[in-house]
């Protein structure tokens, strides 16, 4: 974890979740420790894939974590996915995207209410059609069926419940672009 003044540094938007320490080699080799036999379970499960998410985290640090940092985290776990013949997706940071995938060797992207915070241009131009781009029902800049319209829309455009909540819940949302 990601210490200061002897605490774990909190993830502002995200109270429950600490943010994991980056900075040094020593640092992103513990992590990749623990982290890659996660990885490995997936692959020896059969998935096709895992994402990365967090890749944006230095931001959040306080100057105590740098992107360098964090691509470094990301190419030897893309390194272990690819190894284990799994696809690797970042998640979000559209603003780093060209450097992750260049430098960290993304395969395609998942992400968030780029539809909502204009940036699926950010994903599609690096990614082309692997982009799968989740907005929240909560969220929506427009109806569902006009972003799915819209010519420039993802390949892959999902609608959800911000809380991912289950089929019979209340509040459960899912819809896929009829494409």
């Amino acid at each position: 974890m990601l210490e200061r003044d002897g605490a774990d540094v909190i993830d502002p938007d995200w109270p429950d979740e600490a943010l994991l320490d980056t900075s040094t080699p020593e640092q992103r080799s513990r992590i990749a420790e623990l982290v890659g036999p996660w990885i490995e379970a997936c692959a020896d499960a059969g998935f096709d894939a895992v994402e990365f998410d967090n890749l944006d985290s230095y931001t959040r640090s306080g100057g105590a974590m740098s992107l360098d940092d964090n691509l470094a985290l990301a190419a030897t776990l893309v390194g272990i996915a690819h190894a284990g013949g799994l696809a690797a997706g970042q998640k979000n940071a559209a603003e780093e995207t060209e450097r992750l995938h260049d430098e960290a060797g993304f395969d395609f992207a998942v992400v968030e209410e780029c539809r909502a915070y204009d940036e699926c241009d950010a994903y599609a131009d690096v990614y082309g059609d692997h982009v799968i781009a989740i907005e929240y029902s909560d969220a929506l800049p427009r109806s569902f069926g006009e972003l799915c319209g819209e010519p420039d829309a993802p390949a892959s455009l999902v609608l959800r419940d911000r809380d991912l909540t289950v089929p019979g819940e209340p509040a459960y949302v899912f819809e896929l672009c009829g494409r």
